[in-house]
């Protein structure tokens, strides 16, 4: 495992956490746990510059084609580089274990509104973002189930039984309450005891079983005590969090997640961040996260959601490409 280095960006009066990470986690894959905004960088936009920035090594860019998939505008005699290709495998339907941040950071107010005005919590948006995850996965594959837990000041089961039932799914998520005093333990150590239990359990019968953490503290790092060698199940993250303050680490804390989910995970795992305060953002990122482990790309290699504008093939001016049903 190579050493990460990390930085805060700021740009437009908004911070982002970046960092650099590489590792070869299936003996094939180099990784970088870039948040993925931070590595597009629109042409038109003049790039800030930032003496305290920790300047990353160049590395070649690498691209990988779907097998007998020629790129637009490519030469077909030309050298094509090797084909992405995914192994035959049996397909296993997903025991999904949510696991919900509701410390007192959950209670923070997003940037948006509810009807009459209403103010939408961080713990509000994450409710939404469990159904929409819920119904869309169940439109996929009818067979995968679905448990529920939270972590605060101690995990604690919200729903133990792994069920398809959409109905359990909404009371659930009905469930879920913020704690209202703030606590320091961040040990997510308990939360990888259940985990592996659990993805023994659905191993047994013949499912794949995924952790999804929530996770909302912006001073808390979170730590663990894992023997390396120990992956029996794969994780993904999300992570919602304060702007960086003399009060608080998010960059600290994002690190700390992404050394977490490289540690445990025995498949391809994500994890996303955001500090914008958006339900968008965060529902377009629990959407990314319905990919199913055994079938991904490395994160690095994600190009969605896509843009909207068209190139002009003159060079001319861009065009908005509208869609509609």
């Amino acid at each position: 495992m190579h050493h990460q280095t990390k930085n805060l960006t700021k740009s437009n009066n908004t911070f982002f956490i970046s960092s650099k990470y590489t590792r070869s986690p299936m003996a094939q894959y180099t990784k970088s746990k870039l948040p993925i905004f931070l590595r597009q960088n629109p042409t038109n936009q003049k790039q800030e510059t930032n003496p305290h920035k920790i300047q990353k090594n160049p590395k070649p860019k690498t691209t990988s084609k779907m097998e007998g998939i020629i790129s637009e505008g490519s030469n077909s005699t030309a050298a094509t580089p090797p084909p992405y290709s995914l192994p035959p495998s049996r397909f296993l339907p997903e025991d999904v274990l949510f696991c919900v941040d509701v410390g007192a950071e959950s209670r923070a107010e997003m940037r948006v509104s509810g009807p009459k005005g209403r103010v939408v919590t961080r713990l509000d948006a994450i409710r939404q973002a469990l159904l929409l995850f819920v119904h869309s996965k169940l439109t996929m594959c009818s067979d995968h189930r679905f448990a529920f837990s939270v972590f605060g000041q101690n995990f604690n089961w919200v729903k133990r039984e792994f069920s398809n039932d959409i109905n359990a799914a909404i009371g659930a998520v009905r469930l879920l309450e913020a704690e209202t005093v703030p606590n320091a333990n961040a040990d997510i150590t308990p939360i990888f005891k259940v985990a592996t239990s659990e993805a023994k359990k659905s191993r047994t019968q013949g499912r794949l079983f995924r952790l999804v953490l929530i996770y909302c503290r912006s001073s808390s790092p979170p730590t663990h005590q894992w023997p390396a060698n120990l992956k029996t199940f794969t994780m993904d993250a999300l992570y919602l969090h304060d702007k960086p303050s003399p009060a608080n680490c998010p960059q600290r804390v994002y690190d700390s997640l992404v050394d977490a989910l490289e540690h445990v995970s025995e498949y391809e795992g994500y994890v996303f961040e955001s500090g914008q305060g958006l339900t968008r953002v965060l529902f377009r990122q629990i959407s990314v996260l319905l990919a199913h482990p055994m079938q991904r790309c490395v994160q690095d290699d994600l190009d969605v959601p896509k843009s909207l504008v068209k190139h002009g093939a003159d060079g001319g001016d861009d065009v908005m490409v509208v869609v509609a049903n």
